[in-house]
């Protein structure tokens, strides 16, 4: 069986964009397409991923409008571009070589020799993807049935391959299993939560489990540096504000780029979250290792230094069959990236996914659920 696996990347955004890049340090993988908000770039022997980064660095898609206030809209493509909205009071005279990101038509994939300018991202995509065995949807999910609609779309075009995510909230698991039956009749194998949490941590509590008869609690604690920092990551800044204290998924997908910013400024560039709804909890549950409620997860993200601000560990409390009271506890080194830590299992996951995919085995899964490849 030919191992080698074409995949498709559903925005370029931060998420997106490192995900083509580490592909290339992977074996087996070639990416064969890219999307963002105006354009699509298809090469079914290989995109030219060096060219494409170089192309796009500093130049992501905008939103629908150059003064970044306008949301998203559960019908348009807005969030394939990664999240990415323009600088504020931008306009198109600005370039990627003025350290802000270019709005206009001009900005993201079609700024590459390889990219076509598009009204219709995904579908383009989908228009391709009988050559294409696997899509990782680098979807900021600011609605919350978006990555959900979007495999839809996929089985409803007769799409038989691997949808791979790496989203976050809760309910959107619940959406997904809704969809279960659809996707399975239609040949494709979902994994959803693929990224670091919920996805590589979630997988290693779940193994930490195995020591106990009963667990009684799961703890993820995380800290994010992002090097990139803001400007490279606005979907996923813009998703974890929802996390806040006296914020939630509207009021962050509402808010300007001037009011994120602000925000960022007035928490010196850190924030720091507790107790989010983050899907961990509802896969760990769905695996039978604890209740949701027994899953806490929390973290800190900085956005001006590439140090992390505190060690990513998960921490496993259970009860032996011995009758011992013990905590296993997981730990990521402070040296391991965001992308080595988020991309990296993704891909692995993809890869896992392909080869259940091949062999008929259709339907959603979570990370407890598929042992990444390497």
């Amino acid at each position: 069986m030919d191992d080698d696996v074409t995949f498709a990347v559903l925005g370029t955004g931060g998420i997106g964009r490192r995900t083509l890049d580490v592909a290339r340090h992977k074996d087996g993988l070639t990416p064969v397409a890219a999307c963002d908000r105006n354009g699509v770039a298809v090469d079914h022997s290989g995109l030219d991923v060096e060219e494409l980064l170089d192309a796009t660095e500093g130049n992501i898609a905008s939103g629908p409008e150059a003064d970044g206030d306008t949301p998203a809209t559960p019908e348009s493509d807005y969030a394939s571009d990664g999240g990415a909205t323009a600088v504020e009071g931008g306009g198109s005279g600005q370039t990627a070589s003025d350290g802000v990101k270019q709005a206009g038509e001009d900005a993201g994939i079609v700024a590459s020799a390889q990219g076509e300018p598009t009204e219709t991202p995904i579908d383009d995509v989908i228009d391709e993807s009988e050559g294409i065995d696997a899509v990782l949807l680098a979807l900021p999910n600011l609605e919350h049935d978006f990555i959900p609609r979007v495999a839809e779309r996929f089985a409803a075009a007769g799409y038989e391959g691997v949808l791979v995510d790496v989203l976050k909230r809760s309910r959107v698991i619940g959406m997904l299993d809704d969809r279960a039956d659809t996707l399975e009749s239609s040949g494709i194998t979902f994994v959803c939560g693929a990224g670091a949490t919920p996805g590589f941590l979630t997988g290693a509590a779940a193994l930490a489990a195995q020591s106990f008869v009963e667990v009684e609690s799961v703890e993820i604690w995380w800290g994010v540096g992002l090097k990139s920092g803001y400007e490279d990551n606005r979907g996923t800044v813009r998703e974890d504000i929802a996390h806040l204290d006296g914020y939630d998924i509207e009021r962050a997908r509402e808010m300007s780029e001037a009011e994120i910013e602000a925000l960022i400024a007035d928490h010196d560039g850190r924030l720091e979250f507790h107790d989010m709804e983050h899907a961990d909890d509802v896969l760990l549950e769905r695996a039978g290792i604890c209740d949701a409620e027994d899953v806490s997860v929390g973290g800190v993200l900085d956005v001006r230094s590439d140090e992390k601000p505190t060690t990513t560990t998960v921490r496993v409390t259970g009860t032996t069959f011995d009758g011992e009271r013990a905590t296993n506890t997981f730990e990521l080194d402070d040296a391991t990236s965001m992308e080595a830590n988020v991309n990296g299992p993704a891909l692995g996951y993809l890869k896992a996914a392909v080869l259940r995919n091949r062999a008929g085995d259709y339907g959603v899964y979570g990370p407890t659920e598929v042992m990444p490849s390497f």
